[in-house]
């Protein structure tokens, strides 16, 4: 059995060849028209917008929002005045304080670096911490105790739901 193509597959694969061939150079023609083709448009859609849309645009404008944006304006001139001297005499100020603050520390832990540091005495341990933890266990002991006092099953605790009858004589 051999792999090679016969004769006649040989043919039809030299046909396919060729049309495919033919077939992408035709692609490649349109390709290209489509590509003028969308050149041309996207000048024209430009002059229609330059011409026809932003005029409109402009006079819709002029005619409707400009007479509200004239009325806002002192307020949000107003506005941003306000938050300017906000800014400049509430955040700059924190925010130079914070710095100045970070940098003063910096240099102090690089200057304490060049010393020796010294060693606080160690606190001494006092008896009410101690006493208190024993009271706790202590406490938490007798709970627990009496909890299983009362919940431990006694038999002469338990009253029988059957009332007692009278004994037959």
């Amino acid at each position: 059995m051999s792999l090679s193509p016969s004769k006649k597959q040989k043919k039809e694969l030299r046909k396919l060849q060729k049309s495919a061939a033919e077939l992408w150079d035709k692609q490649q023609v349109v390709a290209g028209e489509a590509a003028a083709l969308a050149r041309v448009a996207g000048t024209q859609a430009k002059r229609f917008g330059r011409e026809q849309l932003v005029p409109a645009a402009h006079e819709k404008y002029d005619a409707y929002l400009s007479p509200y944006v004239e009325r806002a304006r002192p307020y949000a001139d107003r506005g941003y005045a306000a938050s300017k001297r906000a800014v400049e005499n509430r955040v700059v100020p924190a925010v130079g304080s914070i710095v100045g603050r970070a940098a003063g520390a910096w240099d102090a832990a690089r200057q304490a670096a060049g010393r020796q540091v010294v060693e606080p005495p160690k606190k001494k341990r006092k008896a009410g911490p101690v006493l208190a933890v024993i009271l706790g266990i202590g406490a938490a002991v007798g709970i627990a105790f009496v909890a299983w006092q009362t919940l431990r099953a006694d038999d002469e605790l338990w009253v029988a739901d059957d009332p007692l009858s009278a004994p037959d004589a």
